[in-house]
């Protein structure tokens, strides 16, 4: 079969290689699926600089998410139980059925999954929208729900709105019935938050973000703030958090960590809440499989939908990598692998 792989350290169009590997065999616990689709995502990025917190010996296969057919189940994939033992982890899974699943080394023909990760696809949901919707919408999910626990009728502020988890965090606010602010880096990302839902959108650089916030909530400020790009966007946010707000910290792709100042939290009576939602897919696979259900119920609704913005044939992979490097990417970048 055929695989791109990362064959040193550095820039992906410039260290991903592709190559005739052999089909890989799935053993106890796992499923092998022919893969039909491969989301683009930042980790991809760090794993061809050698920069992610998982850091493979080349030559190795990144991409993370993908959509496909299960081709053949290893001995004991559905007698997995969850970290109490109480409930088997993995869901029922047939051979040919269209599935969705998250695990490093998926950008190739054939790959081989924990079978704890993974699912059915979404029957409403095109190859290329359901495999840009796990990660995403997994992490928008259990950022905004099971972290922050968002109410109705809060103010919800996202920002990098027009990103891959930032739309899915907008579409996710709006379904749960919350008042949703969206932050982008150009006007011309606006037009994607506000398809999202977003009823206001500020643009960095343009707009004064902490005015903006305060001006549409009446002075009350964000109950809920979800934060992918950390740096100024996080310091904003402690400026215009209200009363009892969350802060949820998902990433820092704006290239600095978020610090927390641990009094500034004291004064305004505010949370910051960390998600790492792989942790979910290790400890907890009976709450990811429990939102994945409702994800497949809310797609089927109309309610949310994953932003493609380009789908790409398995041939321009590498570029597809560094064009997400360069940050201007509007939702999701998709490669096709099959039909």
């Amino acid at each position: 079969m055929r695989a791109w792989q990362v064959t040193r350290n550095g820039e992906p169009e410039e260290v991903l290689e592709l190559r005739e590997v052999p089909v890989p065999v799935p053993g106890p616990g796992e499923v092998l699926v022919r893969t039909r689709a491969v989301a683009v995502n930042f980790p991809d990025v760090l794993l061809a600089r050698g920069e992610y917190q998982v850091r493979p010996e080349p030559p190795f296969t990144p991409g993370i998410e993908l959509s496909g057919d299960v081709v053949e189940i290893g001995a004991d994939a559905s007698a997995i139980t969850d970290a109490s033992g109480a409930a088997p982890a993995a869901p029922a899974l047939a051979v040919g059925e269209r599935v969705v699943g998250s695990a490093i080394g998926v950008l190739s023909e054939y790959a081989v999954l924990p079978a704890v990760a993974v699912r059915p696809a979404p029957e409403a949901l095109s190859d290329e929208a359901s495999a840009a919707l796990t990660i995403a919408y997994q992490t928008a999910w259990f950022g905004l729900h099971r972290r922050a626990a968002l109410a109705a009728g809060e103010w919800l502020l996202v920002h990098a709105a027009a990103g891959g988890v930032g739309s899915a965090a907008v579409q996710l606010g709006v379904a749960a019935g919350a008042r949703v602010i969206g932050v982008v880096g150009s006007e011309a990302k606006a037009a994607v938050a506000r398809e999202a839902g977003a009823e206001l959108v500020l643009v960095r650089g343009r707009d004064d973000l902490v005015e903006g916030v305060k001006a549409a909530t009446g002075g009350h400020g964000a109950d809920v703030v979800f934060d992918p790009v950390g740096g100024e966007a996080f310091e904003a946010s402690t400026k215009c958090i209200a009363f009892e707000g969350r802060i949820v910290v998902v990433g820092f792709a704006g290239g600095t960590m978020q610090q927390v100042r641990a009094n500034h939290a004291l004064v305004k009576n505010y949370s910051v809440l960390g998600l790492h939602w792989a942790l979910y897919q290790q400890r907890r696979p009976d709450l990811v499989r429990e939102a994945h259900d409702e994800l497949a119920r809310l797609a089927a609704s109309g309610a949310i939908a994953p932003v493609v913005e380009a789908v790409v044939p398995f041939a321009d992979a590498p570029a597809a990598v560094q064009r997400l490097a360069g940050g201007t990417t509007t939702g999701r970048l998709v490669v096709r692998v099959a039909d």
